[in-house]
């Protein structure tokens, strides 16, 4: 199966507004990062699997739920690719690229799925880069 990165971007920006809480999983109704990311998946067909055992706090729990459902980005990233950004040095928080310099994230600060520029606070938090399978 192949999707696009305009479709993960377009489907994406349907869940702004969204408001956040931890392990939330619905669409309108409250979801995470995790889940937004998920969710997304989800609603454009790609396999993947339920992804939970996370904790609030950086101690080690969000990337092996990740790595085990995307691939490395070789190259530059884009649109559509999945960012991680750590916190105390673990990885905490993964967001969507809307385009090389912009994200869309479910965070919990803001409350809701909001989409903005990746500033350099954000640039420094960037652990690494990784995309669904079968992007095109």
């Amino acid at each position: 199966m192949t999707i696009t990165r305009e479709q993960i971007v377009a489907e994406a920006r349907t869940w702004l507004g969204t408001k956040y809480r931890h392990q939330g999983r619905v669409k309108g109704l409250s979801v995470d990062c995790v889940g937004l990311v998920f969710g997304v998946a989800a609603a454009l067909g790609v396999p993947h699997q339920p992804v939970s055992d996370y904790s609030r706090r950086p101690d080690g729990t969000l990337m092996p739920g990740i790595e085990a459902q995307t691939e490395p980005v070789t190259g530059e990233p884009d649109a559509g690719d999945i960012v991680v950004f750590q916190w105390a040095a673990e990885p905490m928080h993964v967001a969507i690229l809307t385009s090389p310099d912009h994200i869309i994230h479910a965070f919990a600060i803001n409350r809701v799925v909001c989409e903005h520029r990746i500033d350099e606070r954000w640039r420094r938090r960037i652990a690494c880069f990784r995309a669904f399978p079968g992007v095109a």
